[in-house]
């Protein structure tokens, strides 16, 4: 992790606020205590990177572990960081900037820096700073022990009765080299990362590196967009990242710059990777194992090629980790989104119907490589196990880098989805054949849903083609029609697939009118014996 010795020579050095030369007017963070000051630029913080990549990887010690480990869930829930302690509390900018503590499951601390003009100051921790019960395990843990993450709370200029921003926060950095930023319907769901370093390479373990110092540019004025700097350190890689944040009113806008720096050998390079949760969906519900019809924070991966090509693939549970490869130049788009936007599909009070879509926009050229889909088999909603990331065409070695700029939104729907086309909006299965005869074995039936787009342009008698292929077996049954509900441009393409064998089967389906295609490219990844 991070070396100590750099960044802020004289970190040891604290002092208050107005003694350091930042007065609390400036800052508006009276109750915070601040090392010494020391020059910052976002390429000094790439220099740095670049220079630990050459040396060996030390992990930075944490606290006292036996501490550490006695604040578990609970305990940890009931430690609050006061507000009144809060960066930019009351101001400049509009979003104050409170702290995590430390835990069992956070327990690597993190540098959280404070910069103007030119130099940044340390945020010293203090047990002040957080209200916590008498007995807490975390009373007992050295002064500067560190924090955990952060967090923007919600604008000092919003509607205070409704959303106060003590008690409300729009984006938080939590753990290794997660975030997450809620979209427009204020909840949080699937995170992001700065890099995923060998997720589901066989024989390897999965590296986390971490974000290791955070430095916040004080804002000069009050607009929507704050400016976080980070440093990432890890065993593989090291790297520098700038994110510029806009608290939109129903979105949440991360524009990041990113120089990454290889220490050794990496198989699966993940940039600008997304993490998420899939159980299960109305497509695959295994009998009685939950009492909810759904439980997901996201329902598919949507992609964008750089040929133009609008791509929807259906998430699943797998039987064992897969990992499904997409080629592509220069992609336009991709995303991890919850598409199912209905409480009666999950019936629950935690609101998987309000979890936000991730979309990542590569500003420049990416060149050649995929985005990968990795899948592992999950057995209840607290795991992650969905991941999508960019992967470029040549392995990660070490002395490489890897500069990239891109644009992560937090939204509620598909952004820029043309109105040229259909969105998929359903998958369905169930055993194939023709009612009221005997079902054959081995042969299930899809049942596709697109709405929208030249769908509810349709004329009457018009009716659509259903294009399918499939990496094997064969389709029969196969036909198009409007779905019975009266709600115009939503139709199903219908169809049965009979294969032999248990291995995976990829499948593709999209409707056209004839040389005109009408709807996005649903890719499906079929598990025979899951059927």
């Amino acid at each position: 992790m991070l070396d100590r010795r750099s960044f802020l020579t004289a970190a040891a050095a604290t002092a208050t606020l107005a003694a350091a030369g930042f007065s609390p007017q400036a800052l508006a963070a009276a109750g915070l205590k601040l090392g010494a000051p020391s020059p910052f630029s976002f390429e000094a913080l790439k220099a740095r990177a670049r220079a630990l990549a050459a040396r060996p990887h030390e992990p930075r010690p944490s606290p006292d572990r036996a501490i550490l480990e006695a604040i578990d869930y609970d305990a940890h829930g009931k430690i609050r960081f006061r507000p009144q302690d809060a960066l930019f509390a009351n101001g400049p900018g509009a979003y104050p900037v409170t702290f995590f503590h430390l835990g069992r499951f956070f327990q690597k601390p993190v540098r959280m820096m404070v910069a103007k003009d030119g130099e940044a100051r340390e945020i010293i921790y203090e047990t002040r700073y957080f209200d916590m019960p008498a007995d807490s395990p975390a009373q007992k843990l050295r002064q500067n022990a560190g924090f955990a993450g952060f967090r923007y709370q919600e604008s000092r200029f919003g509607d205070q009765t409704k959303k106060p921003w003590q008690t409300n926060d729009w984006v938080a950095f939590l753990g290794a080299s997660y975030f997450r930023a809620i979209g427009g319907l204020y909840q949080y769901g699937l995170s992001a990362r700065g890099v995923a370093i060998d997720t589901a390479v066989a024989g390897k373990g999965e590296e986390f590196p971490d974000f290791t110092e955070f430095c916040f540019e004080t804002p000069t004025n009050d607009g929507p967009t704050v400016t976080v700097y980070a440093l990432l350190e890890g065993p593989s890689v090291t790297g520098a990242y700038r994110f510029d944040m806009t608290r939109g009113s129903d979105d949440v806008t991360m524009d990041i710059t990113a120089a990454l720096y290889v220490r050794q050998a990496v198989d699966r390079l993940g940039l600008a990777p997304l993490t998420s949760m899939y159980w299960f969906s109305e497509r695959a519900k295994p009998t009685m194992v939950d009492w909810r019809p759904e439980v997901h924070d996201s329902d598919g991966l949507a992609m964008w090629t750089g040929a133009g090509e609008r791509i929807w693939r259906p998430l699943n549970n797998p039987p064992y980790i897969t990992a499904s490869a997409f080629l592509d130049d220069n992609p336009r788009g991709f995303g991890l989104m919850q598409r199912d936007r209905n409480f009666d599909h999950y019936q629950d009070g935690v609101h998987y119907e309000r979890r936000p879509s991730a979309w990542v926009e590569p500003v420049g050229q990416w060149g050649k490589g995929s985005v990968q889909l990795v899948e592992l088999p999950t057995d209840d909603e607290i795991h992650d196990n969905i991941v999508a990331m960019w992967v470029p065409a040549q392995p990660a070695r070490p002395g490489q880098s890897h500069e990239l700029r891109y644009r992560l939104l937090w939204v509620n729907g598909d952004p820029y989805f043309p109105d040229s086309l259909a969105r998929c909006v359903a998958t369905r299965m169930g055993n194939g054949g023709v009612p009221g005869q005997p079902r054959p074995k081995g042969v299930r039936k899809f049942m596709v849903e697109f709405s929208g787009g030249p769908l509810k342009d349709l004329k009457f008698g018009e009716k659509p083609e259903v294009v399918l292929s499939a990496s094997r077996g064969s389709f029969s049954y196969v036909f198009a029609e409007p779905v019975p509900d009266d709600v115009p441009g939503h139709w199903r393409a219908q169809f049965d697939f009979t294969v032999e064998g248990a291995a995976p089967v990829d499948m593709r389906c999209y409707l056209r009118l004839g040389d005109r295609v009408l709807t996005e490219t649903w890719l499906y990844q079929y598990f025979p014996q899951q059927g």
